[in-house]
């Protein structure tokens, strides 16, 4: 389906430099010609062309992307439908499940009960959380199972940032302890149908086996799961009010929920699966990623509050919430959400020796950049990243002074080069 959009171009210069019409803080993007902040019109028509491209073959419903260089705008372009059936286009404001970009908001949010003296990322989780004191660990034996021995040390908010916790996704991406994880209740990431507060879930999950000892192993899991009922024990408030009032309202971020408004349901872009043919289907009729409604407040208990997976967002709301990690933690109005050394180490590599992957390590909510050589994509050293389990992703290159928010909704992709695609052509269309 296509669906025709603006072309970034010479001839657009008086309609980009109109403001942002979406969210209580647009004013604060502005609007620029390409060439502006080091781009080029004409480089970047090979994106848009690319980008249209998976669109008219039919091997994404829709797409929108957002780059920012220096708090400004130089691209900002919707392609294709939210929805095939109703041919609803994809628009700048279109809602998306960002799943796992919940987890760098929530890790952001430790940092700032650190910065207020109610937390220390040092301290054990059982501080907080007193039945993680003393947890299990379950290792592999010979018989196709495993023995369970104790943990040698107390679980700490670190290990919970980095991901070296031995947390387990529940069953899902674990192969050691997965039974176990199953018959308690938690298969994996996706909570959105559940009617169970994460707090509760938390803390059945402390009983259970982990992976590893701590601090031995980087294991992606519900870390940030146990972060979130963190946030709530310490803040005293549910975690959905704590990031409203701490980050999604001096932010500007009007259109990012745990649960959507009614007013704003039909704003939610649809999940599809792509087989390797191409074919895209909506994932819901496959009974994966749940009904629509599921979203939005008052079509199911709406109390699971996910803080590993469960927010939905746009391009907009999370393209301010990065500017204010790269900016050192000051928005674009110029107050300050976080002191520069909480986005330090934010974006600093703390998982050191442990193995992650080569050219990169981990840092507090983001993959992080220590030789993009041995990475061997286009990028600096230094740039952080992460994405989310319905094909969004995103990355901020402080060398570059950029940022980008790219966003589809997928659950299979079927071997899409979409991302691979997007990261050269933006950095081909930097001139300066």
């Amino acid at each position: 389906m296509h669906v025709p959009k603006m072309i970034m171009g010479a001839a657009s210069v008086a309609a980009i430099a109109a403001l942002l019409a979406t969210g209580a803080a647009a004013d604060e993007w502005r609007r620029v010609a390409p060439e502006a902040v080091g781009m080029s019109a004409e480089r970047l028509q090979r994106l848009t062309d690319a980008m249209q491209g998976y669109v008219d073959d039919g091997d994404v419903a829709g797409i929108v992307l957002l780059i920012a260089r220096d708090g400004k705008v130089p691209y900002f372009e919707s392609f294709g439908a939210r929805d095939l059936a109703s041919g609803s286009p994809m628009e700048e404001d279109t809602i998306f499940r960002i799943a796992s970009q919940t987890k760098a908001i929530i890790s952001a949010g430790a940092m700032l009960l650190q910065e207020e003296g109610l937390l220390l990322v040092e301290d054990p989780v059982g501080k907080y959380l007193p039945e993680w004191m003393s947890t299990i660990v379950g290792v592999p034996n010979d018989t196709g199972g495993f023995d369970v021995v104790p943990a040698e040390r107390p679980i700490t908010i670190r290990d919970l940032l980095t991901h070296t916790s031995g947390v387990p996704y529940g069953s899902w991406q674990n192969g050691v302890t997965d039974a176990a994880w199953d018959a308690a209740g938690i298969p994996g990431w996706y909570f959105a149908s559940d009617d169970e507060p994460i707090r509760d879930i938390v803390r059945r999950m402390a009983s259970l086996p982990m992976l590893a000892q701590p601090g031995t192993k980087w294991a992606y899991g519900n870390n940030i799961d146990v972060l979130g009922a963190l946030i709530e024990e310490i803040s005293g408030q549910p975690l959905d009010a704590f990031l409203r009032d701490r980050f999604f309202e001096p932010l500007g971020m009007d259109d990012t929920y745990f649960f959507l408004p009614e007013d704003k349901a039909d704003r939610l872009a649809t999940v599809y699966d792509r087989a390797e043919d191409g074919t895209l289907t909506p994932a819901a009729e496959a009974g994966a990623m749940g009904d629509q409604g599921d979203y939005v407040v008052g079509h199911g208990p709406n109390v699971t509050f996910s803080g590993g997976a469960g927010l939905l967002s746009t391009a907009h709301d999370y393209s301010v919430f990065l500017e204010m990690i790269r900016n050192g933690g000051v928005t674009m109005d110029g107050d300050r959400i976080l002191s520069p050394m909480s986005t330090t180490l934010m974006t600093t590599d703390h998982t050191g020796d442990i193995a992650f992957r080569p050219g990169a390590g981990f840092g507090y909510g983001f993959q992080v950049a220590t030789d993009q050589g041995a990475l061997g994509i286009p990028g600096h050293d230094g740039e952080f990243r992460w994405g989310g389990a319905y094909h969004s992703t995103y990355w901020v290159d402080p060398e570059a002074e950029m940022v980008v928010t790219y966003f589809t909704q997928f659950g299979e992709t079927g071997g899409l080069d979409d991302q691979a695609k997007l990261r050269a052509l933006i950095y081909q269309a930097i001139v300066n």
